[in-house]
């Protein structure tokens, strides 16, 4: 078989120094933030738009083989192609049931209106005898010297598949009992092997004659080499074999996916609803055929013209063929090798495309997809070039046609005929890039090899909705310096580049690389909370004496007269060092400039911010408490990105935290009118602190456990409170009273009483 390709110039001259002085073209003032665009690899370009261009598998550009229309259908899907040995091409379309014949000149005749919708096979001979499989409810028919005639009734709900062998013998994959026929004559078949699937999807033969043959719904792809005798070669574990290619050194390739014979079915299934709507009536079976041109149906004639009743127009067919969803996230095809010895590789997977047909070339295999119509070219080393897009919705079948790749399509059921040597010109868009905020553009450079008489043009459009519309700039006026053009596109957040490839004398020009460079706006940093906590310092250096008045030690005698004498402070054990507090922030910047803060204070009563520390890197600072008087205090932080931008672009901002009380002295006890007789006491005292409100009082009898004291308000909740303790049935003798009391700080102060 011929070998496919196209030229591809490899001139490199210049190319890296020109690409790598690209980025030194942008605006000394945004060189520091200046970020760039680069596309120079296979999986950064294949996101893109393809019209007339190829991508080879080492990332670059040039212009795609030359693509001609030689069959346009009105008919929404090409189901199948064959040729017959003078080169005769025969065209199966849905969803009228309808097969084309498009002779050696291009001249396309519709041949045959089959009573089914769907014709999902046809399959031809060595003689040139056309056969045909019409779906739902059909039978296969054969079309000879204009005649149409049943062949064979496989009383099977779908004929999904046809092969002929090299004694004549003719192949049936149906469905939905999953059942493969073998057809000797008119009428004379039998059942050749029952897979327990429910769809037989392709079928072929192998340099021994030995049937191939792919199923649904469990992917398995079967060798039978006698009636009954199977043996299965790949337990894919996709859904269904859509393609085989047998190899004459044994080697198999097959295409899977999913999804595709339910989708199929349930058009098949609505285009019969819509036909028998239309009441139209059923051919003969024996039917007389005169070829006109494509347009209107064929004149029907049964053997006795003068009986002839006139068959009405099929009625249109609004059922569009649409491709397969899937919206698992795993892979909706792939392409395998079943090697001689039975292993099995994946050479081609992937999740957002539906593989539908392979052709094997000299030094490649061609497979076809939905997504606009691609074919790729698959290396022996795995490598996977873009061949071209036929811009249709999928590109359903390929076979080889002399010099040449035929291709047929769905969506619009067309077939094409791809060249050997390159189309004249082609265009590349590139997909739409999310510079992340407004951006100000700055030079498009790029590598590429133009020969001579050849030429590359790019252009530029932005805009700030995530998908081109009109809201966006047009085209820019072409850009010619590969070395750095100036992008004349309006600042945006979006932007996108295309490339026009002309070619010279059957040589294309090439594109390798491509680079946009441009300054993101500066977005300010962002702060996102503030936490001040104070802790309890751990070392005991720089101990201090606990704060005057805060114990006291008052002695009573048991008597009728209550003598009441001042309580004096007492020493005290050493207190830890002094306790610590810590603001601390969380702060982030879109860009990724680094931050430098600087934090402030100010108390409640306070009108000027007060530098804490500035200049920092840190997410937080911490002092001693004691550097702040007791109050409410306000800690502000501000962000600044100054250290990664320029002054006119640096932005900052500043988050202040809510007030924060600091107490570090306790409340004073001081005690006042103390009775003790007859095992009865009465204390009285007040408790004042000068920064929070008081929050709890307790007592504590001879060190025994702590008991809550009410206010004599009821509640503790003030500044100052005052309270009185009454204690009964007291035992003869001395006792110790201990009262405590804590603020909002829980500082604590503590008093004592001697009941004597």
């Amino acid at each position: 078989m011929k070998k496919f390709h196209h030229t591809q110039p490899e001139k490199r001259s210049q190319r890296g120094i020109i690409f790598a002085a690209a980025l030194l073209m942008t605006p000394a003032l945004v060189a520091s933030s200046t970020t760039a665009w680069e596309m120079n690899s296979y999986a950064d370009f294949i996101r893109g738009r393809f019209d007339a261009v190829s991508l080879s598998r080492d990332g670059r550009l040039s212009l795609a083989p030359k693509l001609d229309t030689i069959f346009s259908s009105d008919q929404a899907v090409v189901w199948s192609v064959a040729q017959a040995p003078d080169g005769t091409l025969y065209a199966a379309t849905g969803h009228r049931g309808r097969i084309y014949r498009i002779d050696r000149s291009g001249k396309s005749s519709l041949m045959w209106t089959a009573q089914q919708p769907e014709i999902f096979a046809i399959a031809v001979d060595r003689a040139g005898v056309l056969y045909a499989g019409a779906s739902p409810d059909g039978s296969i028919y054969r079309i000879e010297n204009g005649k149409a005639t049943e062949y064979f009734a496989p009383k099977a709900r779908y004929i999904w598949s046809l092969a002929v062998g090299a004694d004549g013998v003719l192949y049936a994959g149906t469905g939905d009992q999953g059942k493969i026929f073998r057809i000797t004559g008119p009428n004379q078949g039998e059942v050749y092997y029952e897979t327990g699937q429910s769809h037989v999807t392709a079928l072929a033969l192998d340099a021994q004659s030995r049937l191939l043959a792919g199923t649904e719904p469990n992917g398995l792809l079967y060798r039978i080499s006698g009636k009954d005798k199977a043996f299965v070669l790949y337990d894919s574990s996709l859904p269904e074999i859509r393609a085989i290619v047998p190899m004459p050194d044994g080697t198999v390739y097959a295409a899977g996916l999913g999804g595709s014979v339910s989708k199929r079915a349930q058009s098949a299934q609505q285009a019969l609803q819509n036909l028998t709507n239309g009441s139209v009536s059923a051919p003969a079976t024996t039917i007389t055929v005169e070829a006109q041109e494509s347009g209107p149906g064929p004149e029907l004639k049964p053997p006795d013209a003068t009986k002839a009743t006139p068959q009405p127009a099929a009625p249109q067919v609004s059922t569009q063929f649409t491709p397969v969803t899937d919206n698992t996230n795993v892979e909706k095809s792939a392409v395998y090798r079943i090697n001689p010895d039975n292993t099995v590789e994946t050479l081609w997977s992937s999740k957002e495309e539906n593989v539908y047909d392979l052709l094997a070339l000299e030094n490649q295999i061609l497979f076809s997809t939905d997504q606009s119509g691609r074919i790729y070219g698959l290396s022996p080393d795995r490598r996977v070039t873009l061949v071209l897009e036929t811009k249709e919705g999928e590109t359903t079948r390929l076979m080889p046609s002399e010099h040449s790749i035929l291709a047929a399509t769905g969506n619009l059921g067309r077939v094409f005929r791809l060249g050997e040597g390159p189309g004249a010109s082609g265009e590349y868009e590139a997909p739409v890039h999310d510079a992340g905020t407004a951006a100000r553009w700055g030079s498009l450079s790029w590598r590429s090899d133009v020969p001579a008489g050849a030429s590359i043009q790019f252009r530029t459009r932005s805009g700030n909705s995530g998908k081109p519309d009109r809201t966006w700039s047009d085209w820019s006026e072409p850009l010619s310096d590969p070395t750095g053009s100036r992008i004349t596109s309006p600042n945006a957040r979006y932007i996108q580049w295309k490339a026009d490839l002309r070619g010279a004398g059957g040589a294309t020009p090439a594109i390798s690389g491509v680079i946009l460079a441009y300054l993101p706006q500066n977005s300010p940093p962002v702060i996102r909370n503030i936490s001040v906590v104070q802790t309890a310092a751990a070392s005991a250096q720089n101990a201090k004496p606990a704060a005057p008045a805060s114990a006291y030690s008052v002695t009573v005698t048991d008597s009728d007269s209550s003598t009441t004498s001042a309580g004096t402070p007492t020493q005290t054990l050493p207190r830890a060092s002094s306790d610590q507090i810590t603001v601390s922030w969380q702060a982030d910047d879109d860009d990724g400039d680094r931050l430098v803060y600087s934090v402030y204070f100010r108390g409640d009563d306070e009108n000027q911010w007060k530098l804490l520390k500035g200049d920092t890197h840190d997410n937080s600072v911490t002092f001693d408490a004691d550097a702040l008087g007791d109050g409410r205090y306000f800690f502000r932080v501000t962000a600044s990105d100054r250290e990664s931008n320029p002054p006119p672009a640096s932005r900052d901002t500043q988050l202040t935290s809510a007030p924060i009380l600091i107490d570090n002295t306790p409340p004073v006890i001081t005690i006042g009118m103390v009775r003790y007789s007859g095992g009865s006491a009465h204390v009285e005292f007040s408790a004042a602190d000068a920064a929070s409100p008081l929050r709890h009082c307790e007592y504590s009898l001879d060190a025994a456990g702590w008991v809550p004291v009410e206010a004599a308000d009821g509640v503790i909740d003030s500044l100052r409170e005052s309270f009185t303790l009454d204690l009964t049935k007291l035992a003869p003798g001395e006792h110790l009273v201990v009262i405590r009391t804590a603020d909002s700080a829980n500082n604590t102060g503590v008093a004592k009483v001697i009941l004597r």
